[in-house]
């Protein structure tokens, strides 16, 4: 059973960090206002106005203000401010052993996906997987209901994810518990054969994506498959995979095509079409609280990430 973190109160300040890529920073300033309307303080970090090419400042900078957000007694949650790329790089040198000792709320995802892995499996801590400041909630198109779900955090109830929200399907149907586990496909892939690989066993595990072809979702649904991730999984969240048309190759299997491959004849429920991932609205989870889910009612029930 993983630590939860303590619940957010009004008054109480949050950390900023850009644990990736640099962040719009037009779109991160209008975002501020939305986190200050949750009654809370903001704390930046050092790094967000960072540049190193594709990455927020140095590989240094980044896991300074990871680390520093954790450590800081004032800074009772972080929220990224974007994604991109960069998070894994630094991944092996984060000290776990200091945020165990201070569990905090950690809300993100996309790139972010690879630190959830990590702080999950490293210090045992419920993470956010959520829009984040500069990528989502600073944007015209940010939809009410995603910024409601950041209300999990300032009190435990549990999360109830219906075809209210938006239509479900059912590739296999049956019911399964377990922790809820992972996030962005990509980001799933390249921890694979690393120390920080995805532990699926008895898990309940999510994917989401952007930007992937079919083929290329196929490529790394199926490094999955052969890295027996699916064998003892206790149930598959299919989340949004965003602009996942086929563009190179005129001869294409459709995304549900490779959805039916690899998850047809597993003997746990699946189920797709969740608004989880670079989608509006966004329904944020609780990485590594306890979930079921019931392909048969097509419902998906998360237990609190917050005490």
């Amino acid at each position: 059973m993983r630590t939860m973190p303590r619940r957010l109160e009004k008054g109480d300040t949050v950390g900023i960090i850009a644990p990736s890529s640099p962040p719009n920073l037009e779109n991160l300033q209008k975002a501020l206002p939305f986190i200050e309307g949750l009654g809370l303080n903001i704390k930046m970090g050092k790094s967000v106005e960072a540049k190193r090419g594709y990455l927020a400042g140095s590989d240094d900078e980044r896991l300074a203000d990871l680390h520093s957000m954790f450590e800081d007694p004032e800074v009772k949650g972080i929220i990224c401010a974007g994604g991109g790329y960069g998070a894994a790089r630094y991944a092996d040198r984060i000290d776990f052993g200091m945020i165990k000792e201070n569990p905090k709320v950690f809300w993100g995802y996309s790139d972010i996906t690879f630190l959830h892995t990590a702080i999950g499996q490293y210090a045992d801590l419920v993470t956010f997987h959520g829009p984040m400041l500069a990528s989502d909630v600073g944007k015209e198109e940010f939809h009410e209901r995603s910024g409601r779900m950041f209300g999990q955090l300032f009190g435990p109830f549990e999360l109830h994810y219906t075809e209210e929200i938006a239509p479900l399907t059912a590739l296999v149907g049956g019911a399964g518990e377990g922790e809820l586990v992972g996030g962005n496909l990509s980001l799933i892939r390249s921890g694979i054969g690393t120390k920080f690989e995805l532990d699926t066993k008895g898990k309940i595990l999510l994917i989401e994506d952007i930007d992937e072809e079919p083929y290329q979702v196929d490529e790394m649904l199926n490094q999955l498959r052969m890295a027996r991730k699916f064998e003892e999984v206790a149930g598959v969240v299919i989340g949004d995979f965003k602009n996942a048309e086929p563009k190179k190759r005129e001869k294409s299997l459709t995304l549900d095509e490779v959805f039916d491959d690899y998850f047809k004849d597993l003997k746990v429920p699946v189920v797709k079409g969740f608004k989880i991932g670079h989608c509006e609205p966004h329904f944020s989870v609780p990485l590594g609280a306890k979930a079921r889910l019931d392909a048969d009612a097509l419902t998906l029930t998360i237990l609190p990430g917050v005490e």
